[in-house]
């Protein structure tokens, strides 16, 4: 089982920049491809980057803006993200896929089976 927790959300004016953090803890080994979720207040949950073996892939609403990256002597995944706007605004999930499953984009990602952090909330204001 692999737990993960996320930290660096919080408040920032539009065009302004958050880097989120993600520890992987317990069984990390068996992790290849990690990433990014984001959920907006009534809306579903959003794909937004992924990154392992090799590959990274983007959500074309964040690409450009955010980069995804890890350490991996760390087992720590990172977001930045850089001119953030206000519909930015959401709870932002990191995820694992399980079982050391390849992810070679993020439409495989979003379909894999996967561990889930709590969240952590991220709010753009104008």
């Amino acid at each position: 089982q692999v737990h993960l927790a996320e930290s660096g959300g919080g408040s920032v004016q539009a065009g302004g920049s958050l880097r989120l953090s993600c520890e992987l803890s317990r069984d990390t080994n068996s992790i290849v491809s990690m990433g990014w979720f984001r959920q907006a207040p009534g809306l579903g949950m959003q794909g937004l980057a992924v990154i392992g073996g090799g590959i990274t892939s983007y959500s074309e609403s964040v690409k450009g803006r955010f980069t995804i990256s890890q350490d991996n002597a760390k087992n720590t995944l990172y977001l930045q993200m850089n001119s953030l706007k206000p519909e930015d605004t959401a709870m932002y999930y990191c995820a694992a896929a399980r079982r050391g499953i390849f992810c070679p984009d993020l439409v495989a990602f979003v379909k894999a089976e996967k561990y889930w952090g709590q969240g952590t909330q991220v709010t753009v204001s104008s």
